[in-house]
């Protein structure tokens, strides 16, 4: 299969790279400095998880002509910098499969209007990475537990080029494919848990996800910014997905909280999140405005993602580390207090009745034994 690798990022190298050792035809698409890295190193990739290294050479390419011809673009970059790029797509007649793998809040339209809905799919790489000089450090998925990248159709339809897409995906070492009929509001749901209130929580901690752990008041915005994020998709009529995030809307907020503390000081987030916020704040700004304007359209309040934006303010002063001045909302946990009681006080009767039904089984079965000898 002939792809071309749009995009000569963390991301767009390590698909490059993986894609190359699965057999295809890969070409890379890199621009000033990173292409005479990758002619004179090639794609030089370390697995932050397992410490293996790996060098692949993979061709590279400076533009994407109009008469080019491959069976599959993978565009793998920021947002912004995406939008820039549609011309260049649009005007390429030739080939007839581009895969966005990226953040977007605001739908494929924009991808659609460019191209076609028959050129476009939509999907996220499902990995993370950044690069030190020439080598890339990344979080990717193993020959035993590949990284499933979701993707799909903007229709929601699953298509016989659906098919062909996931078996370029999978035949590289490492990654995997998990075709969706709901990859617009995958995308926003993600967009949603990450970029209105963790990231500019993120921020105002200095990028630095242990003193943000530290600093409660800035994770009790942060979860209940994700919330209001959530109430904004559900007013909009988007579903929560994957289903399993529905649960954040449940969970009482102080075990949310310290659910998120545990999350933010696991050591693998200075990969999957730190570095990317401090490399790429122009899509940070980017997504984050895409999103605003969905919670305006729902008309749901966000005050705790509002107080956490203006913390990106130049003139902001940022919460002191550690601080704890915001009080804690605890009527779920009483409520959940309450549920628990009740369960228990359900199953004790359960259980009392069980056994007195058992003893006068017991009683009654001595009764007949004794009439029986008589």
């Amino acid at each position: 299969m002939k792809v071309l690798v749009y995009g000569a990022g963390p991301l767009g190298s390590v698909f490059a790279a993986q894609l190359q050792q699965g057999g295809n035809d890969v070409s890379i698409l890199a621009r000033g400095k990173r292409i005479s890295e990758i002619r004179e190193f090639g794609i030089v990739l370390e697995n932050v998880w397992s410490k293996q290294r790996s060098v692949t050479q993979v061709p590279v390419v400076e533009e994407l002509a109009p008469d080019d011809v491959y069976d599959l673009i993978l565009v793998i970059m920021r947002k912004n910098n995406a939008l820039d790029i549609l011309p260049v797509l649009a005007a390429n007649k030739y080939s007839p499969n581009v895969l966005f793998l990226m953040n977007n809040a605001a739908g494929p339209d924009a991808l659609v209007e460019a191209l076609g809905a028959e050129r476009v799919l939509i999907g996220f790489p499902n990995a993370a990475g950044y690069r030190e000089g020439h080598e890339v450090h990344c979080i990717v998925g193993s020959a035993d537990e590949p990284s499933a990248v979701p993707f799909g159709e903007v229709d929601g339809s699953i298509s016989e080029r659906t098919r062909m897409v996931a078996g370029v995906l999978e035949s590289a070492p490492g990654l995997g494919a998990e075709i969706r009929t709901d990859m617009d509001a995958w995308l926003k749901t993600h967009v949603a848990l990450l970029f209105p209130a963790l990231a500019p929580a993120l921020f105002a901690a200095g990028i630095d996800n242990y003193r943000l752990a530290r600093t409660r008041d800035l994770v009790v915005l942060t979860a209940r910014g994700v919330r209001e994020a959530l109430q904004v998709l559900r007013a909009l009529g988007t579903p929560i997905t994957p289903a399993k995030y529905r649960v954040i809307e449940l969970i009482p907020e102080p075990l949310l909280v310290l659910a998120l503390q545990k999350l933010l000081q696991n050591e693998m987030m200075e990969t999957a999140l730190v570095r990317h916020a401090e490399a790429a704040r122009d899509e940070v700004t980017h997504l984050t405005g895409e999103f605003m304007e969905l919670a305006r359209q729902s008309g749901v309040p966000t005050p705790a993602i509002d107080r956490l934006q203006s913390y990106r303010q130049p003139e902001a002063v940022q919460p002191p580390e550690g601080s704890q001045d915001i009080p804690m909302r605890w009527g779920g946990v009483i409520l959940l207090a309450g549920i628990v009681a009740a369960a228990t006080a359900t199953l004790a009767a359960g259980v009392a009745w069980l056994v007195k039904r058992a003893n006068k089984w017991a009683s009654d079965k001595g009764t007949r034994e004794q009439v029986d000898e008589e």
